[in-house]
């Protein structure tokens, strides 16, 4: 599955949309390279900046991230509010983070074990954090305060650190925040992660979802008052990440897109 196919897939579904696929870099090659290396606040801004500029966007648009790019585009709602963002759609995003990396794109390549490596000897470094995009939502429920204190991304859009009113704010003025969860994930840990749900703190057997966790319960967010309100959509699909069928997609995703 491509961001190509997915593109083509929506403008043939819906005659007439204008579907902007967002590029971090001039090329293929760098967009890769950059979903790994690039540090991710540079990420969001560089998005932030392209939605900003792109005339067919001003009267708000809706997003839809995929895997990392969930989360990602979480960020952009809460820190880019001009243009609007309409509906979120998080296809497999982990919404508390990972703590695991069972089974990275490409499982064969050095780099996912130069990736786990570098992420078991210091995720939470600054050189680590700085230079490495999975270390910027490595979340250890074994090193809370660590997490708390050192992650440069997700503890920021998390409100680990305190209470970003503007985030807040921002993120309730989504329509819907879908979030899909692949019920067969061999490669997100836990993914309940996909449901911003994660481990119980202090151990990484036992998850709790969303609304059991301090998170929601002391609204830090605004998730609560948006599950209330019928924003939060939580959505289950039978397969391995990011594993769904054209059908699938036809009719769960492409309504919020209307």
């Amino acid at each position: 599955m491509s961001m190509g196919y997915i593109q083509k897939l929506v403008e043939k579904k819906i005659p007439g949309i204008y579907v902007l696929s967002l590029k971090i870099g001039s090329n293929m090659i760098e967009d890769v390279e950059n979903s790994f290396f690039m540090n991710v606040n540079d990420q969001v801004k560089e998005v932030c900046s392209q939605l900003a500029t792109d005339p067919h966007l001003q009267g708000g648009y809706n997003a839809m991230g995929f895997s990392q790019g969930g989360q990602f585009l979480r960020a952009v709602a809460q820190r880019c509010p001009a243009p609007p963002m309409l509906n979120l759609i998080s296809i497999g995003g982990q919404h508390q983070g990972v703590y695991g990396f069972p089974r990275c794109p490409g499982e064969s390549s050095h780099l996912c074990d130069w990736i786990r490596k570098t992420l078991d000897l210091g995720a939470y470094t600054k050189a680590v954090q700085e230079h490495l995009v999975q270390a910027e939502y490595w979340h250890d429920p074994l090193k809370e305060e660590e997490y708390r204190k050192n992650s440069i991304f997700l503890a920021d859009i998390n409100q680990e650190r305190g209470i970003n009113e503007t985030y807040k704010k921002n993120l309730m003025a989504l329509k819907k925040f879908v979030m899909v969860k692949f019920l067969n994930d061999t490669m997100v840990d836990p993914p309940i992660s996909e449901w911003f749900g994660f481990y119980k703190s202090g151990q990484a057997k036992e998850t709790i979802p969303l609304q059991e966790t301090s998170l929601y319960k002391e609204d830090r967010l605004g998730l609560q008052e948006m599950d209330k309100a019928g924003k939060l959509v939580f959505l289950g699909v039978k397969g391995d990440h990011l594993h769904f069928s054209e059908e699938w997609f036809d009719s769960s995703i492409l309504p919020f897109l209307q």
